[in-house]
């Protein structure tokens, strides 16, 4: 029989706590217990939205209420010590409003922000896909129905829809290949595109809802340099089953190098997969690269994204009334979330939920009402590539008036 003793040692790993060797949070909290066991008895992130009602030994946890949360459910709650407390997980409360402030020494030299919104391009490609060109600069072929959408596919180059296509089924876009919508409401209903080992593929300015039943809107297979722009993805809501319609936007096996930006995601069970199941790591790790900024969701159940292997940049997104959990990192994935606000949207950043490993994750300046948030891991990961940030604090107001379609041609 397994002693209690025993039991007690396994806790912090369950819990994925921090070495203390290696980290100042976890080591100040195991060794100064006459200090840190009082506080963590009582303490509750929801007592705490400033830095300024930590106490000055709460620097050591770069005085961030998740870290002191999760360390003090390590030492302190049948963990390395036998002082019970009543510490609530690393979740952020959900009635508190908490605005992070920190500059990590991870983060990217190569990102820069403006102090309002604005300063980043409405209509340049950044992040992962970077050097994606699609069909070209071509004046391109202009379609209005499904038969003649098919026909323009075959070709590639640059194809433009006019209208709304109905009951197009899902059509697999070829390599070097832009799909771009006219105007403000052109798009496909009850239809859907994949994209699957194929590369150098652009999808812009689309409405797109209604995909066939149990398919994904766009859907990424095998797929390289691929990027998803100023598109407007929805079904019915979160109404009847989930299953009844798969993704708003799915990115699998090892599918690489992708942004999605300046997109509204919005009325659906299950947003946005990234890695499809727990078991694909040998096709998966390594892949999976993707850029999300500048988008909105609301009203999505979950997978905001979810990541399973791959890496995660979200930057200058919103997210509102998403009532189940938001971006989900998952098996060993890597997540750096910056610059965004989050209200309403349970485990609005999430890194044990659903899968058996764990994933890594941390959050930068962004904004949580209402919108807690569970790291268990953190990361040092750092994006490769050059971007702008436009602050959490004007970014809702700024992508529903820039994101989705009738903004860019």
């Amino acid at each position: 029989m397994i002693s209690r003793a025993a039991l007690l040692a396994l806790v912090p790993v369950v819990l994925a706590c921090a070495n203390p060797d290696t980290n100042s949070c976890a080591s100040y909290i195991a060794s100064n217990a006459a200090t840190a066991s009082p506080f963590c008895a009582t303490f509750t992130q929801s007592v705490v939205t400033a830095t300024a009602d930590l106490p000055a030994w709460a620097s050591n946890c770069s005085s961030k209420p998740s870290h002191i949360s999760k360390e003090c459910s390590c030492y302190y709650t049948g963990g390395a010590g036998e002082t019970t407390s009543t510490t609530a997980p690393t979740t952020t409360s959900a009635g508190t409003t908490l605005t992070t402030s920190t500059t990590s020494s991870a983060t990217s030299a190569t990102a820069s922000s403006g102090g309002d919104c604005g300063a980043a391009s409405v209509d340049e490609l950044v992040g992962y896909a970077s050097g994606t060109t699609g069909g070209g600069s071509g004046s391109g072929t202009t379609v209005t129905s499904c038969s003649g959408l098919e026909s323009a596919i075959e070709g590639g180059g640059v194809i433009y829809i006019s209208g709304v296509l109905d009951g197009c089924d899902v059509l697999d876009l070829e390599s070097d290949t832009s799909v771009i919508g006219v105007g403000s409401s052109s798009g496909m209903i009850n239809g859907g595109f994949r994209i699957k080992k194929a590369s150098n593929v652009i999808i812009r300015n689309l409405v797109m809802s209604y995909p066939p039943e149990g398919d994904d809107l766009i859907s990424l297979t095998e797929a390289t340099n691929v990027w998803i722009d100023h598109c407007d993805l929805s079904t019915a809501g979160l109404t009847g089953s989930k299953d009844t319609y798969d993704g708003l936007l799915d990115i699998t096996h090892a599918s690489d190098y992708v942004t999605v930006s300046w997109n509204k995601f919005h009325d659906h069970w299950k947003g946005s997969l990234v890695g499809h199941s727990d078991n694909n790591g040998d096709e998966d790790t390594g892949h999976l690269r993707v850029t999300y900024h500048h988008n909105h969701f609301t009203n999505v159940n979950s997978r905001l994204p979810s990541i399973r292997f791959g890496t995660l940049h979200t930057y200058s997104s919103c997210f509102e009334d998403n009532p189940t959990s938001g971006i989900n990192v998952r098996m060993g994935a890597n997540a750096l979330v910056e610059s965004s606000y989050f209200s309403s949207t349970d485990k609005a950043i999430i890194t044990d939920l659903d899968s058996d490993e764990d994933g890594y994750a941390r959050e930068e300046n962004n904004v949580f009402v209402d919108s807690p948030i569970e790291i268990t891991q953190d990361t040092n990961y750092s994006p490769p590539y050059s971007y702008t940030t436009d602050p959490a604090s004007c970014i809702c107001d700024w992508v529903k008036s820039n994101a989705g379609t009738g903004i860019v041609s």
